[in-house]
C-alpha cells in the first residue's frame, strides 16, 4: 500500500482559502484526497516540474508550500502526539516539550513555532484537543469513571479534566455523556 502525500501549506487560514487552494489543484488537474487548513493530502507524488508549477500558481494567491523536511517534521510531531494520547495512555515521564525534543532531537522552540506558523494553533493545544477526542471517545464507550479517565490521560483531578473538556467542547464531560444516551435511547425507540 502506497503512503499518501501531504502538502503543507502556508497561509491557509480560512475556509475561503481551502476553496482556493482546492480549485488550483483541480485546474492543474492533480487528484487530492482531502484539502483541510494547512494541508493537502494526494494520492500520489507529483514530478518537481508539476511541484514547481503548483508553487507558482499558489503565490500567486499568496500561499506557499512549505519544504518537504518541515513538512516531515509535523507529521511526526502530530503522529507522536496522537500516539502518545492514543495508545500509551498518556504515559508521559516528562513535559511534552521534553518529550518531542527527546523524540525528534530539535530545539523545542523551532519546533512550535514551525507547529504555529503550519497549524495555525499551538502544539500545546493540538495535544489538548487530542486528549478531549480521547475522553469523548472513552466517555461513550461508558466502561471508565471520569476519575479512571483522568487518571488514565495524566490530568492531575476530574475538575482538571471538566474544566478542559468545558473549554474545548463547550459541555461539562456529564452533560457531554447525557447527549450520547439521549441520542442512543432515541434511536432505540425507532
Amino acid at each position: 500500500m502506497s503512503k499518501h502525500i501531504k502538502l503543507y501549506i502556508k497561509n491557509m487560514v480560512c475556509s475561503r482559502c481551502k476553496m482556493v487552494v482546492k480549485s488550483v489543484f483541480e485546474r492543474m488537474e492533480i487528484n487530492t484526497i482531502s484539502v483541510e487548513l494547512g494541508e493537502v493530502e494526494l494520492k500520489n507524488n507529483i514530478p518537481e516540474n508539476q511541484k514547481n508549477e503548483l508553487l507558482k500558481n499558489l503565490r500567486a494567491f499568496g500561499f506557499d508550500l512549505i519544504d518537504d523536511r518541515k513538512s516531515k517534521t509535523i507529521d511526526k510531531i502530530k503522529t507522536l502526539i496522537i500516539d502518545l494520547v492514543q495508545n500509551k495512555n498518556n504515559d508521559l515521564k516528562t513535559n511534552l516539550s521534553e518529550y518531542l525534543y527527546q523524540e525528534l532531537n530539535q530545539d523545542y522552540n523551532n519546533l512550535s513555532n514551525l507547529f504555529s506558523e503550519v497549524e495555525n494553533t499551538t502544539i500545546e493545544k493540538y495535544f489538548i484537543n487530542q486528549k478531549i477526542e480521547k475522553v469523548k471517545e472513552l466517555i461513550v464507550y461508558d466502561e471508565l469513571s471520569l476519575s479512571q479517565i483522568a487518571y488514565s490521560l495524566n490530568y492531575s483531578s476530574v475538575s482538571h479534566l471538566s474544566n478542559q473538556f468545558k473549554k474545548v467542547t463547550g459541555f461539562s464531560p456529564t452533560y457531554f455523556k447525557n447527549l450520547k444516551s439521549i441520542k442512543r435511547k432515541q434511536i432505540e425507540d425507532l
